[in-house]
């Protein structure tokens, strides 16, 4: 197994370099830049010094080289600094927002907590849902809890997330009063009542991410499951007197769940990427509004940021879930 992993790990790494390379050149070459951002009025002479403070009048080469130092050496040094009192990072530039001339890590931080409550929430609930509805599904296939699962999965798959989201706040927020309509990005939980107050206001929006991914997993669930209730090894276990319980949840769904495995491990950088649209109906101040706010302010340096940590969640979890094939079988490791 570890021979495995170093070696899905050495591709791993010269793929997130060539990643690198394309994200920060097609971000960087694409119209707009940081002088679009500075007034009219501003003499030359001081609009060069403010490009030079913020690193744009050096070749998009040597930019490149400086932000991978930075994304890499700097930033991670800063954070050691912070947490153990070193000083590693001596000072260095870090990666700066032309939006808020702040460091952008310190955002993506104060982000990163709402949008894992929300949106790992709303998947995690999804995935609880859609997993053992499958199951289920697959082996009772068309009866009238398969019927109903497959029409409650297409209407989840098919119904964009911005309508649920309305209907949602139209009926239970505008028409009951049972849930707040705007999540409160400021709310500490402090006690109890705060505690039901962030429940509350979670409720809307991880509802309608977890129908979202509940009826997408279940749909693979179910398939993966029907393709393995007719193979061979199921009659012969049957044949040889073994249980139903120990034929479905042992054989079957161990092997069902390695396509359903892809599924899920690749969503998981989607959490962290935030659910754009739900975000927005729901004014949740995730990673996902901070990536729509640089894209509209020509914050490249967030944009290039950002859309890295993206790409490069879903090479680890590509990663996660080929080490996760081989734990499911074994013949996987030597392929």
């Amino acid at each position: 197994m570890l021979t495995f992993i170093l070696r899905r790990l050495l591709i791993a790494v010269p793929t997130l370099l060539l990643i690198s390379l394309a994200i920060f050149l097609l971000v960087d070459l694409a119209p707009g830049s940081p002088a679009s951002q500075i007034p009219l009025t501003v003499p030359p002479e001081v609009k060069a010094k403010i490009l030079a403070a913020m690193g744009a009048d050096q070749p998009v080469l040597v930019r490149y080289v400086l932000w991978l130092k930075q994304f890499f050496w700097v930033e991670p040094a800063y954070w050691i600094d912070g947490h153990f009192g070193t000083n590693l990072a001596d000072g260095a530039q870090r990666i700066i927002s032309y939006q808020t001339r702040a460091p952008v890590f310190i955002t993506i931080g104060e982000r990163i907590p709402q949008t894992m409550t929300v949106v790992g929430a709303g998947y995690l609930i999804g995935i609880l849902i859609a997993v053992p509805i499958g199951i289920y599904s697959a082996y009772r296939q068309y009866s009238w809890f398969d019927q109903a699962g497959t029409f409650f999965a297409m209407m989840g798959f098919s119904v964009p997330t911005f309508f649920t989201g309305v209907l949602l706040i139209v009926i239970f927020a505008t028409k009951l009063h049972w849930f707040p309509s705007v999540y409160d990005t400021t709310l500490l939980v402090t006690d109890w009542s705060s505690f039901v107050a962030q429940i509350r206001q979670m409720v809307l929006p991880v509802t309608v991410l977890a129908l979202f991914n509940a009826a997408t997993i279940s749909r693979y669930m179910r398939s993966s499951m029907l393709d393995n209730l007719g193979q061979d090894y199921v009659r012969t276990a049957r044949a040889k007197g073994m249980g139903e319980g120990t034929v479905v949840l042992k054989h079957v769904l161990r092997n069902s769940l390695i396509p359903v495995v892809t599924v899920i491990a690749l969503g998981i950088p989607s959490i962290f990427g935030g659910a754009i649209i739900t975000e927005q109906v729901f004014k949740v101040n995730g990673l996902g509004a901070a990536l729509i706010t640089a894209i509209n302010a020509n914050d490249i340096p967030m944009v290039q940021t950002l859309t890295f940590i993206f790409a490069a969640l879903i090479v680890l979890f590509n990663l996660v879930a080929d080490v996760l094939y081989g734990v499911l079988d074994p013949r996987i490791r030597y392929a």
